[in-house]
């Protein structure tokens, strides 16, 4: 049986997303970001062509590590100006049925307890279409921007996320119960209060006494993403995501990557086939291989040497302004995107700075395919087949044209083959991804959360019993 391709759309409410420079082709529409219409358009574009939903990526901050300052990221639009995503959601929603809206959110710079309403108001407004993208910013900027004085290391920020969701799930479902919203006019009762509890959380990173603000959304929490790729990364989305994306350049990496993840996710209890993995790819597809091949040189024509670095040296933490054109690639220890310097300082192959900003300039870190739709359907299956990936994270080069096209040629190649759905699953996004219930399983770690009073009582328990050690401890110390 022919293995089905999945499809999402790679955006960001900014100029210019993953190819810098492009923002001044003549075709590009991506400085029309702030306009309602651009997005609704999109949404519609996208819902023709039975994608699974559109991805907004998102950044606190701006990229100031290529030569030190910020002066090319804004001077080339390199995700700057950027305006929020989730605002997004309510537009988006109105102009289609069944796309899905995965919204970028970061534990690191907005507290849980007001996500919480946040998130669960989108799943409201869109009738349960929003997944939210679990990130651990990487960004110095965004950080000392809010007076956290700079980034926790890589590790601890995981730490973090990992109380962060657990807030999340108390909030989101163990706070109200089932049937708590009655409704009942000849009472007088909206909300029945033996059902509504206080969450009670003590974390170390977070203190969130209190009763999550809205009745329960269409999803109750809604589809869960994650984007890590570094092993702390790796393991977080293995125990918690749905849905995952990865930027792997090579069949070999993704291979290693999507094992991986499913080995873990099946070790903490988890069914590996109910995560699914998305690669990071730009498609240049044409009438031939010829045309789309004159279309991939037109684009590169327009890319941006500093604006391509820019991205590069703030997703790896590493200066490449440093270097001159002809320098190699070198491993350097960084706290930003530890994955990408680990493939660009490894393997065979030796990599020049040029190389590098020219290899970035079109699409970022994942692979370009260019070619007809048949030749596209080829690597595509050919890369699901080998590597065991569930589809594919598109990115543009010129927006929406880069869309249009895989819609309008790329998809009806797809569906004549069978590989790609003809329809969409109906109910929630997760209903349609998964075909099951609008909730998370029993599989789930968030699902523990449901009876909150049991996950109050338990957690009282543990902190009475860890009491005694840190008394001893104190003692040790003071006598010693």
């Amino acid at each position: 049986m022919t293995r089905q391709i999945r499809f999402n759309a790679f955006d960001m409410n900014c100029v210019g997303h993953q190819s810098p420079g492009l923002w001044a082709h003549p075709r590009d529409k991506s400085w029309t970001y702030k306009d309602l219409d651009y997005w609704q358009d999109l949404a519609r574009t996208l819902e023709k062509g039975i994608f699974d939903g559109i991805f907004i990526a998102d950044v606190i901050g701006y990229y100031d590590v290529y030569k030190g300052s910020n002066h090319h990221a804004i001077h080339q639009a390199a995700q700057i100006p950027v305006n929020d995503p989730l605002q997004l959601a309510a537009p988006i929603a109105l102009a289609t049925e069944h796309l899905g809206i995965g919204i970028t959110a970061s534990t690191s710079f907005e507290h849980p307890y007001t996500f919480a309403r946040r998130l669960a108001t989108a799943d409201h407004h869109s009738k349960g279409r929003v997944g939210w993208n679990i990130v651990t910013s990487y960004l110095e900027s965004g950080a000392k921007n809010i007076s956290q004085g700079g980034l926790r290391r890589h590790d601890n920020r995981y730490e973090v996320a990992a109380e962060y969701v657990e807030v999340l799930y108390k909030l989101l479902e163990g706070s109200w119960e089932e049937g708590a919203v009655l409704r009942d006019r000849e009472r007088r009762i909206f909300t029945d209060p033996a059902k509504v509890h206080e969450i009670g959380h003590k974390g170390k990173f977070f203190e969130v006494p209190g009763y999550h603000l809205c009745e329960p959304s269409p999803q109750r929490t809604p589809v869960l993403y994650q984007a890590g790729a570094s092993g702390p990364g790796k393991t977080f989305a293995a125990g918690h995501a749905e849905c995952v994306f990865v930027a792997a350049p090579t069949k070999p990496m993704l291979r290693a990557y999507v094992a991986d993840i499913r080995r873990q996710a099946a070790a903490a209890g988890r069914d590996r086939r109910k995560i699914l993995v998305y690669n990071l790819t730009t498609v240049i597809v044409g009438e031939s291989d010829a045309a789309a091949q004159a279309r991939f040189e037109e684009y590169q024509s327009y890319t941006s040497y500093d604006g391509s670095l820019v991205f590069l040296s703030g997703w790896s933490g590493i200066d490449f302004g440093q270097y001159a054109p002809t320098d190699s690639v070198k491993k350097v220890e960084t706290n930003a995107i530890v994955s990408m310097v680990e493939h660009f300082a490894g393997g065979d192959r030796t990599w020049s700075i040029e190389e590098l900003a020219r290899w970035g300039g079109v699409g970022g870190l994942g692979p370009v395919f260019v070619g007809s739709p048949s030749t596209v359907a080829d690597i595509l299956q050919e890369w699901v087949d080998e590597t065991d990936v569930d589809g594919f994270n598109l990115a543009y080069a010129v927006t929406p044209e880069s869309f249009e096209d895989v819609v309008a040629h790329l998809v009806p190649e797809l569906q004549k083959r069978g590989a790609y759905p003809t329809a969409y699953r109906p109910g929630t996004l997760r209903e349609k991804l998964f075909g099951e219930g609008p909730y998370l399983p029993e599989s789930h770690p968030a699902h523990a959360y449901r009876d909150i009073e049991a996950v109050k009582r338990r957690e009282a328990t543990e902190r009475q019993a860890a009491a005694p050690r840190l008394d001893e401890r104190h003692l040790e110390t003071a006598g010693g």
